[in-house]
Formats: structure tokens, sequence, C-alpha cells
């Protein structure tokens, strides 16, 4: 347990940051399942719009910090790839 009054202080930011984080992550998984279960099901048509909110999503996360942005960049990448694929076989 925190002793001192910088350390408690500390502490309640970091849980903060941590649900704050928590929340993003979990869109950010979200949105991604969306667009591979739209890709899968062969949506062409909501499948780019799919991705657009994706792309957003995950710069939003980068921007703050959650992902880095390569990670986030790595996301895009794959996402926009599949759907490529997806959009080709259809």
């Amino acid at each position: 347990m925190a002793n001192h009054a910088s350390a408690i202080k500390r502490n309640l930011q970091s849980q903060k940051r941590r649900l704050r984080n928590r929340v993003i992550k979990t869109r950010v998984k979200s949105v991604v399942k969306q667009v591979r279960a739209a890709g899968q099901a062969g949506e062409a048509a909501s499948l780019t719009e799919d991705l657009r909110i994706a792309q957003s999503v995950i710069d939003k996360a980068a921007k703050k910090g959650v992902l880095h942005k390569r990670t986030a960049a790595r996301k895009i990448s794959r996402l926009a790839r599949r759907v490529g694929q997806a959009a080709s076989a259809s």
C-alpha cells in the first residue's frame, strides 16, 4: 500500500488510465472482429465502411498512446489486405 501522498495519487491515476485504456482496447478488438466477420460472410458493401471505421478507431487508439503506432499500422495493414482479398474473391 502506498504511504506517501504522491504515491497514493499516482496509484489512483494509474487505475483511471488502466480502465480508460481497457475500454479503448476492447473497442479496437471489437471493430477488428467485425471487419473479419464481414469479410468471411462476403458482405462487400459493408466491408469497406467497416474497414474505414476500424482504421479510425485504431488510429485514435495509437494517437492516445494505448497502442504503439507500429502496432496500429500493422493491424490496419492486415485488415486492409484481408478486405482486398475478400473483394477480389467476390
